[in-house]
């Protein structure tokens, strides 16, 4: 069996919904994926390939703090925790190549989780690691991970327009980059509008809940239909309705790619993978980047600039900021054909 491992983080579900596409496309290669994660992102895994065999993988302890000013003193206070867990997770793998009998692994940020026995793939969108005054520094941290790995998968474009800006291009490098594309399990249906607005919730506590009871609060003044989709990924599904919203606690897949066609407006946190299901279904949106993270301020920032979504800070934010949506353009499909059994030929030269 060619068995390839394919580990994303578990920090939101970000980087285990854009492991989606290239986990189908494996297995229409005639290949075994075998998952691992942890948390949340491993529930959402096994939730969509029941079938495909998981495996645990240690926490990363990644927490957000309550306040933005906190965030990287809370990473750093962590910053023991995920160094023990990278460890651990290198034991754990070196253990998996031979009982699995692994051929690959595909790493979307899981820092550990490579072997120089067989090819491995980085998969990241932030080849620039933005963190305030200290930038150049976790860039360097970033890419002295990324030489461990033979190939750097980006999913973005390589030319203008692109998504990432730069935090997925750089004026110079020696990495071994490749460009595969915006990648979405999301595809645009032409379907009549149910809803006049989707909010999509997402990403480690404590901001997400802080971030649903502020949207709670001013949408008491919201009289339009709304779907609002808290992205805690539970053993079963929970739908409430409370006057004209309808809560759910998460969707998978398919009932999720329905939702956003159904929707004229989407709100939602500036994280890429979201960023990328937007471009994918070419939705109008409203972005509330996470306090204190960096790379969703950055792409909020740029994506406003190019006059395609507004945004807002999380304390500014109110329910009449949406009037401002149709004075954007929305985000366009920059969709480029990919040949999935080009690019897994790394996995075939074992």
């Amino acid at each position: 069996m060619n068995n390839i491992l394919v580990a994303p983080l578990n920090w939101g579900l970000g980087h285990s919904t854009r492991c989606i596409p290239i986990i189908n496309a494996l297995i229409e290669n005639g290949f075994s994926p075998i998952l691992a994660s942890d948390g949340n992102a491993l529930t959402l895994l096994k939730k969509e390939f029941p079938n495909l065999l998981t495996l645990q993988l240690p926490s990363y302890h990644i927490e957000y703090a309550k306040k933005a000013s906190n965030f990287k003193w809370k990473l750093l206070k962590n910053s023991p925790k995920t160094i023990n867990a990278i460890f651990e997770e290198k034991k754990i793998v070196k253990k998996w190549i031979k009982e699995y009998n692994l051929v690959g692994i595909i790493s979307d940020n899981r820092l550990g989780v490579h072997s120089k026995k067989i090819p491995s793939v980085f998969i990241t969108h932030q080849l620039t690691v933005l963190s305030g005054k200290t930038t150049w520094i976790s860039s360097k941290m970033h890419h002295y991970f990324i030489r461990k790995y033979k190939e750097c998968w980006v999913p973005d474009t390589r030319d203008i327009p692109n998504l990432t800006g730069k935090l997925g291009h750089l004026v110079s490098t020696n990495l071994n980059i490749k460009y595969i594309g915006v990648l979405s399990r999301l595809q645009k249906q032409e379907l009549p509008k149910v809803y006049d607005l989707m909010v999509l919730l997402s990403g480690p506590e404590p901001q997400r809940t802080l971030l649903e009871e502020k949207l709670i609060l001013e949408l008491k003044n919201y009289k339009e239909k709304v779907i609002f989709i808290k992205g805690i990924v539970e053993q079963d599904q929970k739908i409430e309705q409370l006057a004209n919203i309808t809560f759910y606690n998460f969707m998978q897949t398919q009932e999720l790619e329905k939702t956003f066609n159904q929707s004229e407006i989407v709100l939602c946190r500036s994280g890429y993978t979201t960023i990328m299901d937007l471009s994918k279904l070419e939705k109008k949106a409203f972005f509330i980047p996470t306090p204190g993270q960096f790379e969703q301020e950055y792409l909020a920032k740029k994506l406003k600039k190019q006059g395609l979504v507004p945004m807002a800070k999380q304390d500014k934010f109110t329910i009449d900021d949406l009037f401002a949506v149709p004075l954007y353009k929305g985000l366009l499909n920059l969709d480029s054909p990919l040949i999935w059994s080009d690019l897994f030929r790394l996995f075939e030269s074992k």
